[in-house]
């Protein structure tokens, strides 16, 4: 049975944080906040794999409030998770994913991102679909509070 996910994440921007999107870190002024390395992308991904699968969300397997995984890459994160999928003889078939952020551009990025978090997920960079819009200056994101993701992924899964 093919099956789709959708996943959202979104991170406060803060002071003292180093930015990582998509498992690379990227020269910005602010990193967003959170337990792990608050990958907004790779999140908002690892939520629309697991909705795919008919999972528990990100939260379920990686709880904000435990220490063991403070700090954990969000590579790690996606790895966990196509484990997961893979455990229930499941397939993931791809992943696309839009980041929400005024700034910085993404785009000199976006390849070595694909390449990441393909690699996370056993697939090809060609499977994954990584873009990125403006807010266009509305609301908290548009006031560069924070950055939110979305995305949705294709599973395989046997019947029943």
């Amino acid at each position: 049975m093919i099956r789709t996910g959708i996943g959202y994440d979104v991170h406060r921007l803060v002071d003292g944080r180093r930015l990582v999107l998509g498992g690379v870190e990227i020269p910005h002024d602010r990193g967003l906040d959170g337990h792990s390395d608050a990958d907004v992308l790779c999140h908002a991904i690892a939520d629309a794999v697991l909705g795919a699968a008919g999972l528990p969300d990100i939260g379920h397997y990686f709880p904000p409030g435990d220490d063991t995984i403070r700090g954990i890459s969000s590579l790690d994160i996606l790895r966990r998770v196509a484990a997961e999928v893979a455990g229930l003889s499941g397939t993931l078939n791809n992943v696309d994913a839009t980041l929400i952020a005024e700034r910085p551009k993404i785009l000199p990025h976006v390849p070595l991102m694909k390449v990441r978090i393909a690699n996370a997920l056993g697939l090809t960079p060609g499977q994954v679909g990584v873009k990125a819009t403006t807010n266009e200056k509305l609301g908290f994101l548009g006031r560069q509070e924070g950055m939110a993701a979305m995305a949705t992924a294709c599973v395989e899964m046997p019947l029943g």
